[in-house]
């Protein structure tokens, strides 16, 4: 019989399956979790009662900061932000505010603006046509009242009529294109009116008083109508020919002019100040009703005006 043949089975063994790296992730979890636990007895072991106090307030109501809690419950000693509660009086009573300091950068602020708008008004001048034609009447400097801005008249070029209130057409455009700048600023204005000292003889008991004052209350109504705001009104003077700006010259045409300030804080205080009303006009020079003009008339007419507290007197009727 012949021999069966042998047949040998060979297994062969696999190679050890790898088992990735989440493991260490994991660990490194463990770490941190175990390096936690041990931070936070190292804590609780060092901590004052107060400031364990304040951990389990904190923990109770983290928003709220119940009793004893703060929004640094521990203070490690390395955050400047936290001061001691037996301190606390000392750091405030040491933060002194130096009133005057604050006083005069608010100053130099202030005078900084005034300068840029200043540089804006300049700028305006010589870009707008309808005032580069008239930029020689256009005087610009910068007062311990504020920026002023004086409008003054030139030979054969007057900003009013003779003897007149009614602006020029030429002059209203000016206030009006001033206007826009001033209506941006929110500092109180004030407008003064200027005569020559040549004396005004149109109408029995009207002198340059009058006259310097109906058109200060003209160039308002102009400036009004081309966007400053009513409440920016400050003051509305007329000053005749008590400040003449060529002295020389008392009758010479650039003494007959509207000036416009854009008042700092300190004058337009001080004007608050004399009006006894803090954000009132220092005079109102609004015509009055008809029935205030006949009432004041009656009076006249009877004679009694000086027996009242404030009485209208002739003169002050230029109706």
């Amino acid at each position: 019989m012949a021999d069966e043949p042998i047949i040998v089975k060979r297994v062969k063994k696999k190679a050890a399956a790898h088992h990735g790296g989440s493991w260490k992730v994991a660990f490194a979890d463990f770490a941190t979790a175990m390096m936690a636990f041990f931070l936070v007895l190292w804590l609780t072991t060092n901590a004052t009662p107060e400031q364990k106090l304040a951990v389990e307030g904190y923990f109770k109501d983290p928003v709220g900061y119940t009793e004893g809690g703060s929004q640094n419950p521990v203070d490690l000693g390395g955050s400047a932000a936290v001061v001691e509660a037996s301190d606390a009086d000392q750091a405030d009573s040491t933060i002194s505010v130096d009133e005057q300091r604050i006083e005069t950068l608010a100053d130099q602020l202030e005078q900084r603006q005034m300068e840029e708008l200043f540089q804006d008004l300049k700028e305006q001048i010589e870009s707008s046509d309808t005032l580069s034609e008239f930029k020689d009447q256009l005087l610009i400097d910068i007062t311990d009242e504020g920026l002023r801005i004086q409008i003054v008249d030139r030979s054969q070029r007057p900003m009013f009529d003779s003897g007149s209130a009614q602006l020029k057409n030429y002059s209203q455009d000016i206030l009006y294109e001033l206007a826009k700048p001033l209506g941006s600023v929110s500092n109180k204005l004030s407008i003064t009116g200027h005569t020559d000292a040549t004396p005004f003889s149109g109408r029995p008991g009207y002198t340059n008083w009058e006259l310097s004052a109906d058109r200060a209350n003209t160039a308002r109504r102009a400036l009004v109508t081309g966007g400053v705001r009513p409440e920016q009104i400050g003051r509305v003077v007329g000053l005749s020919d008590s400040v003449l700006f060529d002295k020389e010259n008392p009758v010479a045409p650039v003494n007959r002019r509207i000036s416009i300030i854009v008042l700092n804080k300190k004058a337009a205080g001080e004007i608050e100040g004399r009006a006894g009303q803090s954000g009132e006009p220092l005079i109102d020079l609004t015509e009055p009703s008809e029935a205030e003009q006949e009432a004041a008339r009656e009076q006249l007419e009877s004679g009694d005006w000086a027996e009242r507290e404030d009485p209208i007197r002739p003169d002050e009727l230029n109706w």
